[in-house]
């Protein structure tokens, strides 16, 4: 029996997007922050606070604020459909998703999606005690925080498919390239394989180019129906695929994550075949790519997951400049969570939007009428593909 499309696939649409500045200390509430965002994504699609009648977000260890403290910040008059999920990483993509999915279903007819937090000044997430059922076996040797986990994954990525020190070098460079033209960015200087070895070593394989920009600050978009966004101000971006996965054997502890058979992969693996299955495409389709990146191998684990190239080919294709804007596939055009700032990928969602909506700027993709999304870095994550209505 073929699988019937989710109704709300291209027939939904992501229609404005909202800022605050990035900063290392922004001085101000999460909740300040957020309902700046939230007001600019509104604004920016050429519609009211008034007619907005969700709001989703999520949030890791207390971290942000909720999705009805923002809505009461808005004064919305209307709160048809509020969510809360507390998750990292994996959400962004996730949370457009469900909103897609409730205004499909009737639930509500344009619904926020937010992040923020003070992600530098207050609560780090680099920094985050993870707790969890194996925690007391982990904590004695130094198995604590995100950039252990990570290295682990890369570094068994390297064994597996010959990967070298270069290939995951290409990963910042390429993207600070990027980053030097986009306006947000937290870190612009050029960056050389040289420099590279210069900056201090995190967790092995990683030095601290490798590892994800904390800041404070807050990204927001508006979704809602392909039929109202098509009165609105911009071009539509249709959201023609998604699909959230979770790996087996996970879920219990962060530890656990280990236990799956191969950690040279990630969960793009099994993710590739629902995404494309679910809008009728395939890699080649692709245009361009924004992929989360709390690590720079969360850049080659993507690419070769998502089948956009072929397995241990990613660093020799990003060296070769084929994911530079006259590249074959340009790649995390606003410089990434490593060089944007760590909004935890809402705003590697928003860069998306803004390729295929044509206001890119210096960096806007040539041809962008459809790209993918991802969300997520080792046992689980989700994804979109976006369209050019």
């Amino acid at each position: 029996m073929t699988k019937k499309r989710p109704d709300f696939l291209g027939n939904t649409a992501i229609v404005g997007v909202g800022y605050t500045e990035f900063t290392r200390q922004s001085g101000r509430s999460v909740l300040d922050l957020a309902t700046e965002a939230c007001s600019k994504a509104v604004f920016d699609a050429g519609m009211e606070l008034k007619e907005v009648d969700g709001v989703i977000s999520f949030s890791v260890l207390g971290d942000s604020v909720s999705s009805e403290t923002v809505a009461t910040g808005l004064a919305l008059p209307k709160q048809n459909y509020i969510l809360n999920l507390n998750i990292g990483g994996q959400a962004p993509a996730y949370t457009v998703m469900l909103a897609a999915m409730a205004i499909e279903a009737g639930l509500a007819e344009n619904v926020l999606v937010f992040r923020a937090l003070n992600g530098r000044s207050g609560k780090r997430i680099g920094g985050m005690h993870v707790a969890g059922d194996a925690a007391q076996y982990r904590d004695p040797i130094g198995y604590i925080g995100q950039p252990a986990y990570g290295a682990m994954w890369a570094r068994r990525y390297m064994i597996e498919t010959g990967a070298t020190t270069e290939d995951i070098a290409a990963v910042p460079i390429a993207q600070r390239k990027y980053a030097m033209l986009n306006e947000r960015a937290i870190v612009k200087k050029p960056l050389t394989f040289e420099d590279y070895l210069e900056s201090p070593m995190i967790a092995d394989p990683f030095r601290k180019v490798d590892c994800t920009s904390e800041v404070d600050g807050a990204c927001a978009m508006l979704v809602t129906s392909l039929k109202n966004a098509r009165k609105l101000r911009h071009t539509p971006a249709v959201i023609e695929g998604a699909a959230y996965v979770r790996g087996h054997r996970s879920g219990l502890d962060m530890n656990d994550s280990l236990l799956w058979n191969d950690i040279s992969t990630n969960y793009t693996n099994i993710l590739s075949k629902p995404l494309f299955d679910s809008a009728g495409l395939k890699p080649s389709d692709v245009d361009f790519a924004e992929l989360y990146d709390c690590f720079s191998s969360s850049v080659l684990f993507a690419m070769e997951g998502l089948g956009l190239v072929g397995r241990g080919e990613a660093g020799t294709f990003i060296r070769a400049g084929e994911t530079g804007l006259n590249g074959r596939l340009p790649v995390n055009t606003h410089g990434g969570l490593l060089c944007e700032g760590y909004v935890h990928g809402m705003n590697t969602l928003a860069e998306a939007v803004l390729q295929i909506q044509g206001r890119g700027g210096a960096r806007q993709v040539p041809k962008a009428n459809i790209g993918v999304v991802t969300s997520g870095n080792q046992v689980d994550g989700s994804a979109l593909l976006l369209r050019r209505d």
